[in-house]
């Protein structure tokens, strides 16, 4: 296909990235990360983070969160997540599954919980017939393409941490919140009291890997054998390092997420020339969602490619990738006015 609204993944590596991966094949390796580089590059994103924390490759998003969950629950624990998250609605039961421990999603307004809502889940603590609410995961920015302020995960984070909880922060996104609150990452993870955040990549240029942190409060003496026992030790990772390196290098990963939110406020303005269409969510970063007819969708869709969020009320979304144009956005709107 020539271009995709149906998501970030869909668009292909950045140019340096690939170019990056093409350098570090020149000669061996180290396996396992053991090689120089990997750990140069896994010690530069714990400087970038504030340094009182521990990196580490994973495989793909899936796998960072559980293995970043993993080192915070038990299997007799709840992890209290929005209804919303990839936990509960996208990673078919893998935390469940893998780490045994109960997902309980919390009310959220457009993908984001609140102290208020999550509180209501904070209970049964020390009694043995419930699972223990230990571990709040949140993403940032959400599923519905909204963002936390700093404010709102220390707070969130501090109610945990009052309970001897801790903070999970599904940073599949990561970049386009940065960029869109344009301060750096440490200072909505490690500065918030955020006990581990996947650092992911792949929706914005990357081929593959993401990175697992665990903050100061958290214990990694495990998590290296979590890491190999759920299949996330990727053998040539000085390959998952090269890309990282290109990905820090000049602010690239800013550059890249910075570019898919102006396009997707650029097309959230293009919308709202039709009336027929309503912008359902707050457009803070990279993703824009809107009520559409049926018989629209099904006329658009045998051009364009992007999904249907949610069937009841025909909410779609369409998301803004680092290969995005204008002109493939100026293209998309008139196909929406021609087809109304």
């Amino acid at each position: 296909m020539k271009h995709s609204f149906g998501s970030d993944n869909h668009s292909g590596v950045h140019p340096q990235i690939l170019d990056a991966i093409i350098r570090t094949n020149s000669e061996f390796a180290v396996a396992y990360g053991d090689d120089e580089y990997s750990q140069q590059v896994l010690s530069q994103i714990e400087n970038m983070l504030g340094g009182e924390c521990k990196a580490m490759f994973a495989v793909n998003g899936t796998g960072a969160n559980i293995l970043s969950l993993a080192n915070l629950a038990h299997s007799s624990d709840a992890i209290l997540c929005p209804a919303t998250a990839h936990i509960n609605c996208d990673e078919c039961g893998a935390p469940e599954k893998i780490i045994g421990c109960k997902v309980i999603p919390v009310e959220h307004t457009n993908g984001k919980v609140s102290v208020e809502s999550v509180k209501k889940h904070l209970h049964g603590f020390g009694e043995q017939h419930h699972s223990q609410p230990n571990v709040l995961s949140i993403s940032q920015p959400t599923e519905l393409g909204t963002l936390y302020t700093v404010e709102e995960i220390k707070a969130l984070a501090d109610l945990m941490h009052t309970h001897n909880g801790y903070l999970h922060i599904d940073g599949s996104r990561v970049s386009n919140a940065a960029a869109a609150l344009d301060i750096p990452i440490k200072e909505f993870t490690a500065d918030a009291g955020a006990d581990a955040l996947s650092f992911g990549g792949t929706k914005n240029g990357l081929l593959m890997g993401e990175v697992v942190v665990l903050f100061k409060r958290v214990s990694a003496h495990r998590a290296l054998f979590l890491r190999k026992q759920m299949t996330q030790l990727y053998s040539k990772a000085r390959f998952m390092a090269a890309q990282f390196d290109e990905y820090l290098k000049d602010d690239l990963y800013l550059k890249l997420a910075s570019h898919s939110n102006e396009m997707a406020k650029y097309l959230e303005t293009r919308l709202k020339e039709i009336p027929q269409i309503k912008i359902s969510r707050p457009v803070e970063t990279n993703a824009v969602f809107a009520y559409i007819s049926r018989e629209l969708y099904d006329k658009l869709s045998e051009k364009h490619m992007f999904y249907i969020w949610d069937e009841e009320t025909m909410e779609v979304r369409w998301m803004c990738s680092f290969e995005t144009g204008k002109e493939n956005i100026d293209e998309f709107i008139e196909d929406i006015k021609n087809n109304l």
